[in-house]
């Protein structure tokens, strides 16, 4: 007799809506909007097309990487300014660029695990906003008298004559370097680009495809109901991305400079750009979005997050990653319908796309007799990726989930492969599914 357990029906969760405000190049119109003020924007506009009862919402799981000191929590931040009920706890967490494919991750396993019926993921990022710091030094010499409440004018005078304009007074510029390597990520991929022996032409082929598909998605209107419309603090309503070039061409991307090696061959365009935006996803038990009569765009059957040496390639983790989301969720890779993989740098795709094809790579890093398959940079990313886009970093993950759970739910396609790089040679890999 099949015991009462069998027996249970397995909670799942659902994917009921998403959406996410414009993205921006960095210092255009969200300039003086902070991380939490666009994730605001984005909840306000994800409960706007999917109107649930406040009350019902029992958390907010977001991921934001560039967090002001005092909006450290910035998924509380979101609960408060939407005035949303203050018992609506909520969590922020920063895994780099796979903060947000963490928060729905960690939405779903809440509500299969049956803690919670309804929760909101997402996440934020404001390049522009990223705090400019003094040098440590001034800190260390400064605090001791600006901490005292026994300070004189006679103090602050003597710590003038011990400040060194160029060490202490001159702010640090802030740049997107590994701690450990000390090196850009730009860097990094053009020592990925080298070891792999991938072509300027073939980065500058991927690229301009980006934009192009991207473009047509545009024109086609396809992200008409992904998009909200933001309002600036200067009255000016943002409706559509900026970094967008439905005229790009691999001849035109040639004629741009290398960005990050006098001789390399990553450049500005086939390179992701400073990004400020938002995004959330509306995630619901079936039962409950049964109830609400909410459509069910998609579900997930599998994820895994995971991590490689920094030292060697940084950003290929989604060649691990994927893999082994993709055995977790029982299917194969002939099973697979979407893959969309984050355009962090063309490169970074591309060698990632070499890694899955390659034997010895299956062998060494996989655990497998043979590869994990070939993948041609044609067939991922049908509407473009982050190259077109642009990248904040805690956001690109629910987006990307966004325009996949659409995808599924407008289309034949049953399934989706997800893959996101990530600072530290940290990697995500998820796989969606239709609901009927």
């Amino acid at each position: 007799m099949a015991s009462k357990r069998a027996e249970t029906k397995k909670r799942r969760a659902v994917l009921v809506g998403g959406v996410r405000t414009p993205f921006l190049r960095a210092f255009t119109d969200f300039t003086k909007m902070s991380s939490y003020e666009l994730g605001t924007a984005a909840v306000a506009g994800l409960l706007d097309a999917n109107p649930v009862k406040h009350a019902d919402i029992d958390g907010v799981i977001w991921g934001a990487v560039i967090v002001g000191g005092s909006t450290v929590n910035v998924g509380r931040e979101i609960v408060l300014e939407l005035k949303l009920p203050p018992t609506i706890e909520a969590t922020t967490v920063s895994r780099a660029c796979t903060s947000s494919v963490l928060t729905t991750t960690l939405a779903v396993a809440a509500i299969e695990r049956g803690e919670a019926d309804v929760l909101i993921a997402g996440g934020s990022d404001s390049t522009s906003n990223a705090e400019v710091t003094m040098p440590q030094s001034l800190v260390h010499k400064a605090a001791p008298v600006v901490m005292s409440s026994k300070s004189t004018w006679k103090d602050y005078l003597k710590l003038a004559t011990r400040l060194n304009l160029r060490k202490d007074l001159i702010p640090r510029q802030p740049s997107i370097r590994e701690r450990t390597t000390g090196e850009l990520m730009g860097e990094s991929a053009e020592k990925m680009a080298a070891m792999n022996a991938i072509p300027r032409e073939e980065q500058d082929v991927f690229a301009a495809q980006s934009h192009r598909r991207a473009a047509q998605a545009v024109e086609a209107g396809r992200f008409a109901d992904e998009i909200v419309p933001v309002k600036t603090p200067d009255g000016k309503t943002i409706y559509a991305d900026n970094i967008i070039r439905g005229d790009v061409t691999p001849e035109k991307l040639a004629r741009l400079r290398p960005a990050f090696a006098e001789d390399g061959t990553l450049t500005a365009g086939n390179s992701s750009a400073l990004t400020d935006g938002a995004s959330a996803v509306l995630v619901m038990s079936e039962e409950k979005a049964e109830a609400y009569g909410f459509k069910k765009l998609a579900a997930f059957r599998g994820w895994s997050y995971d991590a490689v040496d920094p030292f060697d390639q940084l950003l290929l983790g989604p060649a691990v990653s994927m893999p082994r989301a993709l055995a977790r969720s029982g299917l194969t890779l002939d099973q697979i319908d979407l893959i969309d993989i984050h355009e962090a740098f063309a490169a970074q795709v591309l060698c990632v796309l070499k890694a899955l094809a390659s034997d010895r790579f299956a062998q060494e890093r996989l655990g497998l007799e043979k590869a994990f398959g070939r993948i041609e940079p044609e067939s991922i990313n049908v509407h473009g990726g982050s190259l077109a886009f642009g990248h904040p970093f805690g956001a690109t993950g629910t987006r990307m989930i966004t325009t996949m759970a659409n995808e599924l739910a407008m289309t034949d396609n049953k399934t989706a492969l997800l893959g996101v790089c990530g600072q530290g040679g940290q990697s995500a890999g998820a796989v969606m599914e239709a609901v009927d």
